[in-house]
């Protein structure tokens, strides 16, 4: 079908006039962003840093009128993406959501090609997920306190599954172990797939996963949960008592997002993109889509943010130096 002369010439003046415009703006006007923001996932698509990033890019991109692209760069435990961004151009184009291998990857990795302190500027905290301790539907244990009486019973008796060696289970298991004063053997699996099949299937036993893997199966009756990892019950399980109510005071880890940029970035391009984060998880659509996701939402700005990533760094440092753990 052919458009007809008077739609042409409609299109012909639009045109015309668009590029008027565009010609008639001064260079000295263009303010930021005058083009699309890259955000960097240090992992694959599909996980919960991913649905972060897309959830609360998709409303800063509505906020800002420009596009926010999603870009993800998996691998070398988050340090490839990490180090990408870190020597991105200091413009405000180029973010990384960051997570809890920032912190712990300092001093877990030996020749880590950045400093978290050094080559970023921190813009804002996302808010966190509690890790969520799971045995399977036949473990004996009912409560955190009585799995923890039987494994100090039976030293080295019980295993513990993780998605990969160095990873959030991983460490927070050790510090569980050591606030909880048990001993239990590491398995780890190439994934948190496989690793959730074994203990489903009695071969481990027990795990802290995120949770967003663990509900479906809490739910359907295949795992157990004792504890999550917080100060605060989880909406997700919302039955499932926090670490101090199950008789663990001073255990909590979190899985954690927050967003940086390159060292370097103007402090007003900083400032701008703390205000169009913060505002799009003031967003009520925003926080129900994390919420489901097994997210608390809880922001930070940027001075809170470093702050809080400092102490991080210093938690699992420690962490990683008590039990010895190495990358594998």
């Amino acid at each position: 079908m052919h458009a007809s002369m008077q739609e042409i010439a409609r299109g012909a003046a639009a045109v015309a006039f668009a590029a008027s415009a565009l010609f008639a703006l001064p260079a000295h006007s263009e303010s930021y962003p005058s083009k699309p923001i890259k955000i960097v996932v240090p992992f694959a698509a599909g996980g919960a840093v991913d649905v972060v990033a897309r959830v609360v890019g998709q409303r800063v991109a509505e906020q800002v009128n420009q596009a926010v692209i999603v870009d993800n760069k998996p691998g070398g435990h988050a340090n490839i993406g990490a180090d990408f961004v870190a020597k991105s151009p200091p413009d405000g184009y180029t973010l990384l959501l960051g997570a809890n291998g920032l912190a712990a990857n300092m001093t877990l990795h030996k020749n880590i090609p950045f400093d978290t302190l050094r080559d970023f500027a921190p813009v804002a905290g996302v808010g966190y997920a509690p890790l969520v301790f799971v045995v399977p539907a036949g473990s004996p244990a009912k409560t955190l306190q009585e799995f923890i009486a039987m494994a100090r019973a039976k030293p080295g008796a019980f295993t513990y599954g993780t998605a990969a060696a160095g990873g959030s289970g991983h460490l927070a298991t050790e510090l569980l172990k050591s606030e909880a004063g048990f001993d239990a053997l590491h398995v780890p699996y190439k994934g948190g797939a496989p690793a959730l099949t074994d203990l489903m299937g009695d071969r481990i036993s027990f795990m802290l996963i995120n949770p967003l893997e663990a509900a479906p199966h809490v739910k359907s009756g295949r795992l157990r949960a004792l504890a999550v990892s917080s100060s605060k019950r989880l909406a997700l399980l919302p039955d499932v008592p926090t670490s101090k109510e199950a008789g663990v005071p001073n255990f909590e880890a979190t899985v954690w997002w927050g967003f940086l940029a390159p060292a370097k970035t103007p402090a007003e391009t900083v400032t701008r993109l703390q205000n169009e984060i913060l505002k799009a998880l003031d967003n009520d659509a925003v926080r129900d889509k994390l919420v489901s996701q097994g997210a608390v939402v809880e922001p930070m700005d940027a001075t809170r943010f470093g702050n809080f990533l400092k102490s991080e760094i210093e938690k699992w440092a420690a962490v990683i130096r008590s039990a010895k753990i190495t990358e594998e």
